[in-house]
This record gives structure tokens, C-alpha cells and sequence, in this order.
């Protein structure tokens, strides 16, 4: 017997509805304003990078050689002078390395085996997707380092599968392989911290190594794998050919001179006369090579587990080596290497427009971002690189015969997107990338018909438990707490914009004024007034009482008298670009600078900055935070010393 259903209990079931719609869309506008907050600082916090860097090109290009200035920073454009020798590999053999007895990891041999791997990896070791073989190679898309503080165990094991798995395991670059974004995100620090003794030789070797990773890799020849994405001027066959060591730092194109191009063959005539043998997926990174290139993919599979080691485990070190570099497609003799090496000297000679034209291509591979209108336009948020709509990924991937466009680059909410018509996929394998529950991380499986198959998930099992509400309120607080530290230091600016809204000088404005002068200040792009409820707690008739608002912003500031307050404004605003340029001047990596050096980086701010800084303020707080009284400055508790800490959080 059906039960008849009334009408009260209609109207009510549409009332609750409408009450939930309204409810998850009030939790997705916080949520997509949560992840404006979070995408806006870091790119602002990129871009600040690639201006700090393009600075000191300018003081490289302009100032003279006996210049102060330009003797500070001129050793991050030479050519690193171990890399010169053309025994650099012996310099840096791994026999040579003195390992103190504390040390309680593992000890691994060469050549390497699986079962040196294995005392490696953690995350192969359930076998959740299997080792790399001839038909289930794995690609992985850059940014190995910058993400946590475990940058250097994970290039550990992936480099370790990349000696076992040669023809199996490919390794693009990613904008944060470059030892100039190293200085300002992070694996700097952490290299010279967990390496005390042989951390300067370590990040000098992985700046040769990072130089050397592919710029994109290609599947069946119809899957393209590039870390950011490409442009109006991309061209896979110039790509193929670019002698990608000389470029150390995507951010600034090589002074040299011109190379003879005639030893290098374009990708395409290697994809036609050298497919691989029946069975095997065809997947290879786009190198630099002449016909080592062919012979790496007409290699029989070399995984360990097929085949006996016995001859690999007699052969030496030296031919060990010589037998990788062959497989990766590396068959230059460090001779010729180290003569057409360009990372060198500025002053070494000029660059050709064939040189600028490659350099703008990586820098478009490294940085750029796709966007939803039609055309090719210079990437301002990140500074670097361009956003390219989807006519240009038509023309691309037509014009060589693609039918998908994967890339990274990007975090997304839910670990992956497309884009273009379906034609563009974004990958992003980090899960609470800004804050535990901000995003999903994903990966790709893909088959022989090379339909992409999504997994996904969440690292942290505190997040898993978590409902949505919960989720987004803790991403929102957390990205309110940013939000608010950047509105702090810039609370000099902020007032003198609320000022020109308030002619009689009442203390208020309105919020539409308050919205359009913060945005001035921070230019963040932000909807500011949907965000007013958030930061600002109190209004009345409309009107914001902004040097109230200002005051009741919760934020410390360091216990240390500093007598000029501009200069900690200063220090504030330019916290990353102010540690960035200690690390520099940090030329043998002690982490200690001199009251000189200390000086000399103000200065070099503030000339940056176009501001003055007074000698007597610089003086000043350098002996005021010499705490130890030793005549130098630890530039990791000076950096600690003004680390901002938001009391909202702690009450």
C-alpha cells in the first residue's frame, strides 16, 4: 500500500533542499576564496623571485666589474669552477667522501643494484604500483625539491631507480630544478643542513645534475609530458636540440657564444628511424643527442631482475658510467662538454638570437600556464613564462601530430584538471599543498590506448577524518592567517592609501574605499569585500575605522629594539628576498655572514628597493641581533628572530 504524501511534507523536503544548496554553496565560495588567498601569495612570492633575479642581471649588465655590488652577486651567473675541470666527476666520486661513524644509514655500492635501491625507497615498497619495467615505465613530472623537507631522500630514490631502470624511470624538470628558486623556497637550507661538511658539494653537483634533466618526455608518440606547458613559438624540435646543460638557471639566458649545431639530429628524425622493440612502451625523455639517442632505444630491457649482473658488478666505476650516460643519451666526453660548456662567465662572449630563442622556449616549458581565452600572453602573476590559450594548443599539438597535453605546475583541488577541450591535462601528485585538507593529490595510470585513469588522494589521515565543513574552515584560517601577516607588513602603505580615501582625516572610509586601496597595496587580485566579514571585524553605517582596524590586527613582532622603524618594515615586506640574497653573499655555505656582508646585503636591498637605508639603522640592527657577540650573524636565527607569528592562532 503506497502512503500518500502531503503537502506540508513536500514543501518541507523543498525547504531543506534548498536550505543544503544554499549551504554547500556557501562553503564553496569560501573555499574557492580560501584557494584565491593561497594561489595569489605564492605567485606574488614567485614573482618577487624572478625581479629579485632579473635585478641582479641588471647590476651584472650595467654596473662596472670593480663595483661593489656586482662583486656580491657575480658568482651565481660564472660558471661553477669545479664543473670547469674536466675531472669534476672524479672530484666528486663517491670513494673520495669521508663518512663519519655516526653515520647510521645505508652504505651503498656501485654499480648500483636493486638491492641498494631497496634500502632506499619507502615508497615503492607495498609494490601499490608495481616497479618499473619494460611495459609499465613511470614518468615523473619536476619539482622534486622545494616541497618539505625531504627534497634530497626523494631525488635518493629517484635517482637510484633511474640507474637501476634507465630505459623505465624519466625525470622532466620542473621550475624548481634551478639553484637560483633553490636559494629562496628551501632545499638550499636543507642541504647544507642535514650535510654539514659536504653540503657545498652536493648542491654544486645536483646544479650540474639539474641542468642536465629532460625538458619534456613523450608518449607512443602522441602523450606530451612538460612541467608548466608551452607557448605561441613552442617547437619540440628545437627542444630536442638544445644543449639543455648550458642553461644551469632558467631565469637568465646564457651569455656565450654560438655552438655548432652540426653533431645534433631533431627528435623527429630520431622518432622515425629508431622506434623501440615490439613490446616495449614508447616513452623517452627529448635529449640532447646524436645517435646514442637511437642506440638507448633499441636497448634491451635492463632491469635486474631479468638478466645476470655478474658482468655489471665486475666492470669499473669509470665504465659504469660511461655505459649510463650512453643509455641516457649522454654520448659527449666530458672534454667536449667542459668546452661548450655556457653557463660560464657574463663576460665570456654574446649571446646568438638562436640562444635567446631556445632560452624562451625552456622558460616557457618551466613556467607557463594555460588559460581560457584564446592567444599567448607574458605570464605576469608567476613573472616568468606566458599563459597560452587553447588555439594555441591546437596549433601545437597538430602541428606535431599530439593528441594530449599533460603538465603540472599548477596545484588543484582535486588533484588533477582539464583544460582546453580536454586537450590539456593538469597533474598535481602533493595532497595539502597549502594547508592539511586544501587539496587532493593525484597521479595518472595509463594504459595502451592512453585513456588517463585518475587515483587520488589524501597523505594525511587527520584530513581523511575531517568533514567538508571542518576541511574548509581549517584551510580558511589558515589562509586568513597569510593574508593577514601580508596586510601587517604592509600597514605603512595600507594607511597611506586609506588616507587619500579620507581628505578630513576622520579615521574611516568606506568599503568600497577600503576594498580598492588594499588592493592597490597588495595587488593580489582578491574579491576584498567578500572577504571583509573575515578581517574586519567591526563597521558601523558602512564605514571601516581603519586605524582601529590596523591596531587589532594580531600579529607579534620581535622583541629587539631596532631604532629605525622603516628598515623593519623593510625586513617585513622583503623577508624571502632579504634571505635569498644572504645565501648568495654566503658564498661557502657556513650560514654565517660577517657585520660587512650583513651591511653590503642592505645595501644591495635597498638599492633593489630604490630606497635609503641609513648605515647607522644597518649598524645598529646587526649588533642587535649578534647574540652570541662573535662579530658574525647567523643568517637562520636572524631569519627566525623576525619570523612573524599570528596571535589569533594561539589563542
Amino acid at each position: 500500500m503506497t502512503e500518500k504524501v502531503t503537502w506540508p511534507a513536500i514543501r518541507a523536503a523543498l525547504l531543506i533542499q534548498r536550505w543544503y544548496r544554499q549551504y554547500v554553496a556557501r562553503l564553496e565560495m569560501r573555499r574557492r576564496c580560501t584557494w584565491n588567498i593561497f594561489q595569489s601569495i605564492e605567485y606574488a612570492g614567485e614573482q618577487d623571485q624572478i625581479k629579485l633575479y632579473n635585478f641582479f642581471g641588471f647590476l651584472m649588465d650595467h654596473f662596472t666589474p670593480a663595483s661593489s655590488e656586482r662583486n656580491l652577486i657575480c658568482h651565481i651567473f660564472r660558471k661553477n669552477e669545479i664543473c670547469r675541470d674536466i675531472d669534476w666527476e672524479r672530484y666528486f666520486c663517491y670513494r673520495s667522501i669521508e663518512v663519519p661513524d655516526s653515520y647510521t644509514g645505508p652504505h651503498l655500492t656501485f654499480p648500483m643494484t636493486f638491492c641498494g635501491v631497496s634500502k632506499l625507497v619507502e615508497a615503492f615498497k607495498h609494490k601499490q604500483n608495481g616497479l618499473p619495467s619494460s611495459d609499465k615505465p613511470y614518468v615523473f613530472n619536476g619539482d622534486y625539491v622545494d616541497r618539505g623537507k625531504n627534497s634530497l631522500e626523494i631525488l635518493l630514490i629517484l635517482f637510484g631507480f633511474l640507474l637501476v631502470y634507465p630505459n623505465d624511470v624519466h625525470l622532466n624538470r620542473g621550475n624548481h630544478e634551478d639553484h637560483i628558486v633553490n636559494l629562496r623556497y628551501g632545499f638550499t637550507k636543507e642541504v647544507l643542513g642535514k650535510y654539514r661538511v659536504h653540503g657545498k658539494k652536493i648542491l654544486k653537483l645536483l646544479q650540474k645534475i639539474f641542468s642536465w634533466l629532460p625538458l619534456a618526455t613523450v608518449i607512443d608518440q602522441k602523450v606530451l609530458i612538460v612541467h608548466g606547458g608551452i607557448s605561441d613559438t613552442t617547437d619540440l624540435d628545437t627542444i630536442g636540440r638544445v644543449d639543455r646543460h648550458k642553461y644551469v638557471s632558467a631565469l637568465k639566458a646564457p651569455k656565450h657564444h654560438a655552438v655548432n649545431g652540426s653533431t645534433t639530429q631533431t627528435m623527429n628524425r630520431n622518432r622515425e628511424a629508431n622506434l623501440p622493440e615490439e613490446g616495449r612502451r614508447r616513452v623517452y625523455s627529448m635529449n640532447h643527442c646524436s645517435s646514442a639517442s637511437a642506440y638507448r632505444y633499441n636497448l634491451q630491457h635492463r632491469s635486474l631482475h631479468s638478466q645476470s649482473i655478474s658482468s655489471h658488478l665486475n666492470c669499473s666505476v669509470e665504465e659504469e658510467l660511461k655505459m649510463r650516460r650512453r643509455m641516457a643519451g649522454f654520448d659527449q666526453s666530458y672534454r667536449k662538454l667542459s668546452q661548450s660548456d655556457s653557463d660560464s662567465d657574463p663576460e665570456s662572449g654574446e649571446t646568438t638570437e638562436t640562444d635567446e630563442h631556445q632560452w624562451k622556449q625552456i622558460v616557457d616549458m618551466l613556467w607557463s600556464d594555460p588559460m581560457a581565452q584564446n592567444g599567448c600572453v607574458p605570464n605576469e602573476v608567476r613573472g616568468g613564462g606566458c599563459y597560452w590559450g587553447p588555439d594555441v594548443t591546437e596549433e601545437v599539438l597538430g602541428r606535431h601530430n599530439l593528441q594530449l597535453l599533460i603538465r603540472s605546475h599548477e596545484c588543484k583541488q582535486e588533484g588533477y584538471e582539464f583544460c582546453h577541450n580536454r586537450r590539456v591535462l593538469t597533474i598535481f601528485s602533493a595532497s595539502n599543498y597549502y594547508e592539511v585538507g586544501s587539496n587532493r593529490g593525484a597521479y595518472i595510470r595509463m594504459g595502451s590506448d592512453l585513456v588517463p585513469h585518475f587515483i587520488q588522494y589524501q597523505a594525511s589521515r587527520t584530513c581523511m577524518e575531517l568533514t567538508l565543513r571542518q576541511s574548509v574552515g581549517w584551510t580558511e584560517r589558515s589562509a586568513l592567517r597569510a593574508l593577514r601577516e601580508q596586510l601587517f607588513v604592509h600597514k605603512s602603505d595600507l594607511i597611506s592609501a586609506f588616507q587619500e580615501f579620507d581628505p578630513h582625516n576622520t579615521g574611516k572610509i568606506s568599503l568600497r574605499n577600503w576594498a580598492s586601496a588594499t588592493e592597490k597595496v597588495l595587488n593580489l587580485g582578491l574579491p576584498w569585500r567578500v572577504l571583509r566579514p573575515q578581517l574586519v571585524n567591526r563597521t558601523q553605517y558602512g564605514m571601516v575605522d581603519y586605524q582601529q582596524w590596523i591596531r587589532e590586527l594580531s600579529i607579534t613582532e620581535p622583541k629587539l629594539e631596532v631604532s629605525d622603524n622603516s628598515i623593519l618594515e623593510t625586513m617585513y615586506k622583503n623577508h624571502s628576498n632579504l634571505e635569498t640574497i644572504f645565501r648568495i653573499i654566503d658564498t661557502d655555505h657556513s650560514g654565517l655572514i660577517s657585520f660587512e656582508e650583513f651591511h653590503q646585503t642592505w645595501k644591495l636591498l635597498s638599492t633593489h628597493l630604490k630606497m635609503e637605508i641609513s648605515d647607522k639603522a644597518i649598524a645598529d640592527l646587526a649588533q642587535s641581533i649578534d647574540f652570541n657577540k662573535d662579530g658574525s650573524i647567523d643568517i637562520n636565527e636572524f631569519m627566525e628572530a623576525f619570523r612573524l607569528v599570528d596571535l589569533s592562532a594561539h589563542s
